[in-house]
């Protein structure tokens, strides 16, 4: 029997929701357990004139003197109302701020996780092709090798030789400051974030693109074909790697935390103004609110496009929605 897809879709919109629920819960008592005083990030130098009263009615006033769960409570009827507060240390509501810098990030990360998973399955299939061969061997090894070099070291690395010893490139922001900010300028500025990005991720999921092939290849279908006389280039092509893609998406939803975190580093140390840099500033400065905003919405896009992915291999592999409880029409 198929499944009801109303009810397939109402299951996945509450899995989705109460997930998003718990890490809101998780985040807003671990961000007011932690060390660091958000008036700090308010009044800044003011605090340390302020007496303990000022100090006392500065906390009402920011509702920072309430139990914890009532201020959750309070914050998440807020919330649901779209107002999700002010930042305390920009002084402007929290979606203002992150909307200032929610395109750098999109550009930065979504160009990385286009070039690497676009990359990664070029390379794959290129040393599927020449497999133990050299240009097989080369790239596995530089994916070894890469794949062990901490982002936040390689990004120092290409200041210290492109920014500080050359000068070819800027080592921060994202555009010129008092320049036109045109499309070159934005370029220029994201050679060096991309090169790590990429650096990171495309060696490491090029070698597991070419270990799903490699499966493939030696799959008795493949032995048959060759039987027939089908060409190396027919089978990899046209039976391979279609059958390799429900694994091929699979490790892209499982990705999209991995790229995401190194572009979030990424944006740390080139003080690239994107929502990884705002999310250390929140973190350091105890900005609650926006941090709140800024981990939900990041764990809201990990466990969205997890569900996804789950839902297109289930479309795309007859053995997942047999494994569902559907017929497989044959």
């Amino acid at each position: 029997m198929r499944k009801n897809p109303v009810l397939y879709a109402v299951r996945k919109l509450l899995v989705f929701l109460l997930s998003v629920w718990l890490l809101s819960l998780l985040v807003f008592c671990m961000a007011r357990l932690s060390p660091g005083d958000p008036l700090s990030a308010y009044y800044g130098e003011r605090l340390e004139k302020m007496s303990v009263a000022e100090k006392q009615q500065a906390r009402q006033r920011l509702g920072l003197d309430k139990p914890l769960l009532e201020q959750y409570g309070i914050w998440l009827k807020n919330a649901l109302k779209g107002d999700f507060g002010i930042s305390y240390k920009y002084k402007q509501p929290v979606m203002e701020v992150i909307s200032q810098r929610l395109g750098n990030t999109l550009l930065l990360g979504g160009l990385g996780f286009m070039f690497t998973f676009g990359g990664a399955l070029g390379l794959g299939l290129l040393c599927a092709w020449y497999e133990d061969r050299w240009p097989d061997r080369l790239l596995c090894r530089l994916g070894t090798l890469t794949s062990c070099v901490p982002e936040f070291w390689l990004s120092m690395v290409l200041i210290l030789v492109f920014c500080v010893l050359l000068r070819w490139l800027p080592s921060s922001g994202a555009y010129t400051v008092g320049g036109s900010g045109g499309a070159g300028d934005r370029i220029v500025h994201l050679i060096l974030p991309m090169a790590v990005v990429l650096a990171g991720h495309l060696w490491y999921y090029a070698y597991m693109v070419r270990n799903r092939l490699l499966e493939e290849v030696r799959a008795d279908y493949v032995l048959m074909g060759r039987a027939t006389g089908l060409s190396r280039r027919c089978l990899l092509l046209r039976h391979c790697l279609p059958n390799s893609l429900p694994a091929y998406f699979s490790l892209m939803a499982i990705s999209v935390p991995h790229v995401l975190g190194g572009t979030y580093i990424v944006e740390t140390v080139f003080s690239y103004p994107g929502l990884g840099a705002l999310s250390f500033e929140s973190a350091r400065y105890a900005d609650y609110n926006m941090l709140m905003v800024l981990c939900v919405i990041t764990g809201a896009v990990v466990i969205l496009c997890s569900m996804a992915a789950q839902g297109i291999n289930q479309r795309i592999d007859p053995r997942m929605r047999a494994g569902q409880g559907e017929v497989a029409e044959l």
